[in-house]
């Protein structure tokens, strides 16, 4: 920067001296940031000549060169290469450093400027005013005496009775106080210590035999409390946690988080409930070059309530191990079925739990076609659900395309099924499907005829009491497949309410041919009946799983039309209509003796999205089976999203009872939103109401207020626990989270929870943080 453009910033002084000690630049007084070419210099005249700067910048000094100093004041007074006296406005400035008062003295030999009467001291965007300062210029090392001081890049100010510079990124606070609100009266939250070890270097602040006030009430005091003083990650004290349940009664939770090393990090969450006890959890997190993973731990001893050690237990592990070779572990355990909603964190929402735990361990390899699975698999239950283990599983694809135009490929799995118990059916089951096609694609249309064979052989070592009469220990079955699939494109331009669009017609058809095989001694170890939705009709298979094959003599047929937006290539809408009919009736059953008529699936389906003017959206989607005549399934969905942090959603959701289902049919609507109710207040609410028992099967209403340098968040819920029992049991909770921005500003989940709840929300804006030290520069 140069000296034209820099003076060009000051207010002119009745006396200005120029202390030429070294080539350098001097600052000019801005207050934002400016980017590319709006940051670049602008040219006064030739090639030679002076440019006049925008903003300041940095520009740093070759090696072992000295900076040039810049005084003005009213009056002064020098001795030759010994010392210099400015009164009246004095300011000496050095490079990243202002030392301004009503009277200031600097010795050249000590490099020491003694500052009397409205004292202000900059350096690096740092500002400290008080009536008396002590400096070593260039070290930025002295004290000021009942300062009040501002760190511009992160934010934080207060007051002392006296702060000591270390060094440039270095200080300590005595009896002082620390706050990021951006204000000039009474913060809303202040921490008030002893003693302030800040040092902005590794952006770390302590606060020894601190107290922090809220609202000017203390609410949490420490003999040492250590914060962050940017967004970056740091060690200390997360926000605490509070809820009040009709469970585990007040429910307090105090997160402490170690920051180990970039890629290292723990939290420990010592918990209190008053009705059940004292409860610890672990959250340990690393990633390395060639592994990660995560392991949550959680553990009551003696629940007051259940009088019995409780206990969950999360771990998930990756290994890179070669190129293409990983290795995996997924383990999870509990003490019981109802710990995930009992102990659940006091932000988590959640509105079912789970009976059935994952443990499972295996290596995967991909290269080129080849792709392997090795795995073994063993699940905890706590229901009569007949998940059976994988002890071990094989499984081995290999897959090819288009080669002289066929694709091809196959699949081969080799497992043993296990389930704890006496009385159930257990043993080997290998499947081999290979299939090949040749696709036929062409610019608005494609025709792809495929063949599939599919191949079971078993060996069981025991026979349960359900299976059929005559159940052999060894057999096998081998089913053909034959599919075409066929479908063509035709665009056009309409105009449609004033807008032009692309309108598209998209016809398809898909026919599959399966011959009928006798799979009734087949076990069911990992097979279920398929949905009946848009992406299954255009299977050949009405079951998932490798103990079934579904005979078929069925074709559907689709039309699609889309609107497409041409400027953006956005979908304005979607319109479907699909019919699938089956020639036949088919005979395989999922379970021997299930009435053939329930495995027809002649129906149709129809399908729309939309999106009407700005942030409205909706989809709908109905089945309708033709053979018995009634409604299978509907979905009804609406989303309205005005502007940013306003969204309202409605879906209802119906499914026809059926054996899946325990002949309990799913009637349900769902309502949530995200609305501000007025300055600073918002609403987040969700409603699932069930119509067939007529309750509410989960609810969820919060308020968020959102201040410049806090936020709180409150929140009543309530859950329905779908446990083992057949009558699922309820609970209720209120819940609330508080932010201090700029102190402590990680969430420990109520706000992924108000996200996972509600489609579309917003979270809330964060402070803005400086952009530089020259954000606000004097």
């Amino acid at each position: 920067m140069t000296l034209r453009s820099t003076l060009r910033g000051f207010r002119l002084k009745p006396l200005i001296s120029l202390v030429l000690l070294a080539a350098g630049w001097v600052p000019s007084a801005v207050h934002a940031q400016l980017t590319g070419a709006a940051a670049a210099p602008e040219s006064l005249g030739g090639q030679w000549d002076l440019r006049l700067a925008p903003q300041l910048a940095e520009h740093p000094l070759p090696a072992n060169q000295k900076t040039a100093a810049l005084t003005l004041s009213n009056s002064e007074t020098a001795t030759t290469d010994t010392d210099l006296a400015l009164k009246g406005n004095a300011e000496l400035r050095r490079y990243a450093s202002v030392v301004k008062g009503d009277y200031v003295h600097y010795a050249f030999d000590t490099d020491i400027a003694d500052a009397y009467g409205a004292v202000q001291i900059v350096n690096d965007g740092n500002v400290f005013t008080g009536p008396e300062a002590h400096l070593r210029v260039d070290a930025n090392e002295g004290y000021m005496t009942v300062p009040k001081y501002r760190f511009s890049v992160t934010g934080g100010w207060g007051s002392a009775q006296r702060i000591d510079l270390i060094d440039s990124e270095r200080s300590v606070i005595h009896d002082g106080t620390y706050t990021t609100c951006p204000c000039d009266g009474q913060p809303a939250w202040y921490v008030k210590a002893s003693q302030f070890n800040i040092d902005q270097g590794s952006d770390n602040g302590i606060a020894h035999d601190g107290v922090l006030f809220f609202q000017g009430v203390p609410i949490f005091a420490s003999p040492w409390l250590s914060f962050p003083l940017s967004n970056d990650r740091q060690s200390g004290l997360l926000p605490p946690t509070f809820s009040i349940g009709s469970t585990n009664g007040i429910d307090v939770a105090l997160p402490y988080y170690f920051n180990i090393a970039p890629n290292y990090d723990l939290t420990l969450t010592p918990r209190y409930m008053s009705k059940r006890g004292e409860m610890l959890s672990t959250d340990y997190r690393y990633l390395t070059e060639k592994s990660s993973g995560t392991m949550d731990v959680a553990y009551l001893p003696d629940d007051a309530i259940t009088k019995t050690n409780r206990y969950s237990i999360a771990i998930v592990q990756n290994w890179n191990i070669a190129p293409g070779l990983t290795g995996y572990v997924n383990y999870n355990r509990v003490s019981d079925a109802s710990v995930t909603t009992d102990l659940a964190s006091g932000t988590a929402f959640p509105t079912s739990s789970t009976t059935l735990y994952q443990q499972e361990a295996g290596l995967t390899y991909n290269n080129g076609p080849w792709s392997v699975l090795a795995r073994e698999q063993r699940w905890q239950t706590f229901s009569t659900d007949t998940t059976y283990n994988r002890e071990p599983q094989v499984d081995v694809r290999y897959t090819q395309y288009n080669v002289d135009g066929f694709d091809f490929g196959t699949q081969a799995d080799a497992t043993r099924f296990t389930l704890p118990g006496t009385g159930v059916t257990e043993g080997n089951r290998f499947t081999f499907t290979p299939y090949i096609s040749y696709p036929i694609v062409r610019p608005g249309w494609f025709f792809t005829p495929q063949l599939k064979w599919h191949f079971v052989d078993y060996d069981l070592s025991s026979i349960g009491s359900d299976a059929p009469a005559g159940q052999p220990k060894t057999f096998s079955f081998n089913v053909p497949t034959l599919s075409l699939d066929t479908g063509m494109t035709f665009e056009r331009s309409v105009q449609l309410f004033g807008h032009a669009f692309i309108q598209t017609l998209e016809p398809r058809l898909y026919y599959v041919y399966t011959p009928y095989r006798n799979q009734q001694f087949a076990p069911l170890f990992d097979t279920a009946e398929a949905d009946f939705g848009l992406s299954e009709i255009f299977t050949d298979n009405t079951f998932v799983g490798g103990d079934r094959v579904a005979d078929a003599s069925r074709i559907t047929a689709a039309v699609t039309s889309r609107l497409i937006d041409p400027s953006s290539g956005d979908e304005k809408a979607r319109f479907t209509v699909a019919q699938l009919y089956d020639f036949r009736a088919p005979q395989v059953t999922l379970v021997d003796g299930e009435p053939i008529s329930d495995m027809s699936r002649t129906g149709i389906i129809v399908g729309a999205s939309y999106k009407i003017g700005p942030g409205f959206s909706a989809e709908q989607a109905v089945q309708y089976n033709e053979i018995e005549h009634y409604l299978s399934h509907a979905t009804v969905g609406f989303g309205w999203a005005p502007a940013s942090r306003e969204v309202l959603n409605f879906a209802y959701h119906y499914t026809r009872e059926d054996e899946t289902l325990d002949y309990e049919p799913v009637n349900q609507f769902i309502v949530s939103e995200q609305w501000p109710l007025a300055h600073q207040i918002s609403s987040v609410a969700r409603i699932n109401y069930d119509m067939v028992t007529h309750r509410l099967i989960a609810g969820l209403l919060g308020l968020q207020y959102d201040a410049d340098c806090w936020a709180v968040s409150i929140a009543f819920e309530k859950y329905t626990n779908a446990s083992s029992t057949d009558e699922p049991s309820t609970g209720t909770r209120v819940l609330m989270q508080l932010q201090l921005k700029g102190f402590s500003k990680i969430d420990n989940g109520l706000l992924d929870q108000f996200r996972a709840n509600v489609p579309g929300y917003t979270p809330l804006p964060a402070s803005d943080a400086p952009t530089s030290r020259f954000s606000d520069y004097p």
